[in-house]
């Protein structure tokens, strides 16, 4: 499989996260320092206060993403290894974070690493479980699962805006479909016979199982296939 990461973007996010983490945290011990010794500037503590807990949350936001190894895109990667040439995934060099572009089609990966179980309700994903540590996680920041559906819709609106442009006018955009895949190894997917997931939801080890099967079964042409990924690379 061929891997394609915007290196100079995570770069940039890791000193962000970096940055805003140890802001936060100063900012925090300065509304600390300011309540208990200055009660007259009290008004100034809270703002430190709130400040501080701002930047420690982008702090958290950033370092998810790409201040933590394994990244997700390393997850990913992993996951992906023993697929063939025909393969490539883009990794945040396209609208959509992690693109998938193969004989299996098009597909938006969404990755997630929320512990407890994951079910479906009137579809729409949700989140429970996961005991005392994903109960402080959550308290103290680490990402909920949020509305999965409406980022997958919006990165493959804005994906196809995308690629519709790079595209020669007389050419078919494949569909663009997409995929919620959770790379924890505590967490359960429990969706029942009668519930109908948004997008297909998966283990992060049934990801190259899953990709396989749908190359079989429902395969997009190969002219298609190796068209975009020339657009992407570059290589108009």
């Amino acid at each position: 499989m061929k891997i394609a990461t915007n290196e100079k973007l995570i770069k940039r996010n890791r000193r962000i996260a970096q940055i805003a983490s140890i802001a936060g945290l100063v900012v925090l011990m300065g509304g600390f320092v300011i309540s208990f010794r200055r009660q007259d500037l009290i008004q100034y503590s809270f703002i430190a206060l709130i400040a501080g807990f701002i930047l420690s949350q982008i702090g958290i936001y950033f370092t998810n993403r790409w201040g933590r190894s394994p990244r997700p895109d390393e997850l990913l990667d992993q996951a992906l290894k023993g697929l063939d040439n025909s393969y490539a995934i883009y990794h945040f060099q396209t609208p959509a974070s992690h693109f998938l572009v193969g004989p299996a089609g098009l597909w938006v990966l969404m990755p997630r690493h929320q512990r407890g179980t994951i079910s479906v309700y009137k579809d729409r994903w949700r989140h429970t479980g996961g005991g005392f540590v994903q109960a402080y996680l959550k308290l103290f920041g680490q990402e909920s699962l949020g509305r999965p559906d409406l980022e997958m819709q919006n990165e493959i609106a804005n994906l196809k805006n995308f690629l519709q442009k790079q595209l020669p006018e007389e050419s078919d955009l494949p569909e663009i479909q997409a995929a919620l895949v959770f790379t924890s190894d505590k967490v359960e997917i429990n969706i029942g016979e009668d519930e109908t997931p948004p997008a297909p939801t998966l283990y992060i080890n049934k990801l190259k199982e899953f990709l396989r099967k749908t190359a079989k079964t429902k395969p997009i042409s190969m002219f298609k296939v190796q068209e975009l990924q020339r657009i992407l690379n570059g290589d108009q």
